[in-house]
């Protein structure tokens, strides 16, 4: 039970957090330097702007893959045993899909263009590539 718990606060704390991120570049926060550009981008496909051309349909096959890979994790008991880096995982892909069924698109801020350019992120993205690199470790490590 405890480790639902962890899961279910982790995943809150990571949507909340995402969304005062968000909510500050929505009331137009920018900030620019030689490097980096801080600033509100609507990113209407998933990474580097894949599959756009599926508007409406991208969101409703995003919460189909979200809904089985929940349940999966359910059913194999992952969540119990690894409750911290799922909840910030699901926590982090239900912030970006809250911002796809709210705006239309999922809302990016972090623009890295010193020496190459770079796709525009957010604050979840970064949390779902961490989980992904946690859940390798972990996968890595057992053997």
């Amino acid at each position: 039970m405890r480790g639902y718990v962890a899961f279910l606060l982790m995943a809150l704390g990571i949507f909340f957090i995402d969304r005062a991120i968000k909510e500050l570049f929505l009331q137009g926060f920018f900030w620019q330097s030689s490097c980096i550009t801080l600033g509100y981008v609507l990113n209407k496909g998933v990474a580097f702007s894949l599959f756009s051309f599926l508007g409406e349909w991208l969101k409703w096959i995003l919460v189909t893959a979200i809904a089985a890979v929940f349940g999966y994790m359910l059913r194999q008991g992952w969540i119990a045993k690894h409750p911290l880096v799922l909840g910030m995982l699901f926590g982090a892909a239900l912030g970006n899909l809250y911002d796809r069924f709210v705006y239309g698109g999922v809302i990016d801020y972090v623009y890295w263009h010193c020496g190459f350019d770079f796709a525009v992120f957010n604050f979840a993205d970064v949390m779902i590539d961490l989980a992904i690199f946690w859940l390798i470790y972990l996968h890595f490590k057992k053997n």
